[in-house]
Order: structure tokens, then sequence, then C-alpha cells
């Protein structure tokens, strides 16, 4: 065995284990549901051409990132944690305790399962926590090695990332039909049958649950409202507009009561304008 190949398994092993203490809510590979029905009901199905991942995942980098290389490892003002990758998944510091679901973790688990060649320091972090305590720290660093090696790596596995998104929203489905309230159970599978049948729709519930999440955890609310997929569904009228319609038009009232509900000014002022544009992508592909 050569010494590269060598130090790749290590490496590789090395991520797995840092990982295995972390938790598992995130990760699609072992939050995939076995059954495949809810007290009869099927659960639609999420199937991707390679041609139409690679888009999904050019639409996700886009609406994250603007395709740009700089912003794969990236820290918001506003927020205490940095956003990484084509889907800006979440990595929090060790100190903080945040209430989004965080992501980056379930996400590095996945690609090193599939061999990615990771960063060697990046797989040698122990806690696997956030390396910069806040974001002034992580400013000070911006452009250093490490930092310029992540984005590269964040670059270079553009598709395991949409492959990532897709198995998350796949696994989803279940969880959020098994989440609506008894009555509204066929209502939402309905819904979700009606988006998994076109290209458009299909994107949207991709795109909904990696940018706003299942809408399934309980620290995911603000006065007890919460954002997710799952309330949006909830919130779909069920008048003759087309689906995507429909689905932009519940969102854009959920993610405003979200911004009308948030301590931070910031929300309603600065981000909810940008999260509404992004909605105006959830249309079908020329």
């Amino acid at each position: 065995m050569s010494r590269n190949v060598y130090e790749s398994l290590v490496i590789g092993w090395l991520i797995i284990f840092a990982l295995a203490g972390c938790s598992d809510e995130m990760d699609p590979t072992l939050a995939g549901a076995e059954s495949k029905s809810v007290q009869g009901i099927s659960v639609p199905e999420i199937a991707l051409s390679k041609a139409e991942l690679d888009w999904v995942g050019q639409q996700v980098f886009r609406n994250e990132c603007s395709g740009k290389k700089a912003c794969l490892v990236h820290w918001n003002e506003g927020e205490a944690f940095p956003s990484l990758g084509i889907g800006h998944f979440i990595w929090y510091p060790s100190a903080v305790e945040g209430r989004f679901v965080e992501s980056f973790p379930a996400l590095i688990r996945y690609m090193a399962n599939r061999d990615a060649p990771l960063p060697r320091w990046l797989a040698q972090l122990d806690p696997f926590d956030a390396p910069w305590p806040d974001r002034a720290a992580f400013i000070e660093v911006e452009d250093s090695g490490r930092v310029a090696e992540l984005r590269e790596f964040l670059l270079a596995t553009r598709d395991l990332q949409a492959g990532f998104i897709v198995q998350r929203a796949r696994s989803s489905l279940l969880r959020v039909i098994q989440a609506a309230p008894d009555a509204q159970q066929a209502r939402i599978k309905r819904h979700l049958d009606e988006l998994v049948s076109t290209s458009g729709g299909v994107y949207a519930v991709i795109d909904y649950v990696n940018f706003k999440g299942e809408g399934l955890s309980s620290t995911e609310q603000y006065n007890g409202e919460g954002w997710g997929l799952l309330q949006v569904l909830l919130a779909m009228k069920g008048d003759d507009r087309p689906i995507l319609d429909r689905f932009r038009s519940a969102a854009a009232e959920v993610l405003t009561q979200r911004a009308e509900n948030a301590d931070a000014p910031i929300e309603r002022e600065r981000w909810l304008k940008g999260w509404l544009r992004r909605l105006e992508s959830y249309r079908e592909p020329n």
C-alpha cells in the first residue's frame, strides 16, 4: 500500500471517529425512513437523474453563494456560527448552543463515508467544532491557508454536497407527514405528491429543506411558530392555482411570520427581502 493511499485511509477513519459523538438528528444517512408509508399513505419518492442533481446543486450554490468560491466558507453578520459549502451548512463553535439544526458535521460524515479527500486539519479536529469562536476571530484568519484549503475542498466536492442535500430532503418526507396532525396527513401527502411530480417542485422541496429545515425541531421556533417545510405545507391553500404558486405563497407567509416574530430586527430589515427573493426561483426550469 502506498503512503498516500494509507494516509487517505487514516484520515477517513479519523474523521468518522471524530464525528461519532455528533448528534444524528440531521444525518440523512441515519435519519432515513425504513418504512415507506404512514397509516397506509405511501411516501412520495424523490428521484433525480445526474443532470437534474447537477442542476439542483447549481441552483442551491447560486441561492446561497451567488456561485462565488469565497462564499463557500463564510460568517454572516448577525450570526453566531459560520456557514459552509454550497448549502451554507451550519457549524457551531464549541461555546455556542444554537437553536438551528447544525448540518456541517453531518455533511462531513456523509462525505467521509464516500471517501472524499478531507483536509488533514479538518479530520484531526477533536471535538469537531468550528475552530473560530466568533465572527471577529474568523475574519482575522479568513485569508489563511487552512481556510483556503477548506474552500478548495468544498469547491471540488459540490456534487457530493448536492447529493447530501437531496438525501436530507428525501429522508425528511415521511417524518414531515408523520409530524402533521392526523387529519392533515393525507392533504400534506397530496401536496408533496404534486410537488415532486415536476422538476421545479422537486427543486423547491429540496432547496427549502436545506434553506429553512424540515420544521420538526422544537428549537427552530419563534413564539411557538416554526418555519420549515412542514409549516409551509400546512399553510398551503387548496385553490386552483398551480402547485408551485401555492407553495411560494405559503412559504412567503411562513417566512414573513418568522421575521415578525424574531427578536433580532435584522431578520425583518435585511434578511426577509432576500428570503422572499429566493422563493421566486421556485419555478419550472426553462
